[in-house]
């Protein structure tokens, strides 16, 4: 379980246009915000 204050560790996903994105490449130079959205276009 990660703490507040504790960086996130690396991860890789994929973008909505199906290229991979990975934490570590913004580290430093952009701000993330990740998202999820567990029933969107599923109909439920």
């Amino acid at each position: 379980m990660i703490e507040v204050g504790q960086a996130a560790p690396d991860f890789t996903l994929r973008a909505h246009n199906g290229e991979s994105v990975t934490l570590s490449q913004y580290k430093g130079d952009k701000n993330v915000v990740l998202s999820f959205h567990l029933f969107s276009f599923t109909g439920g």
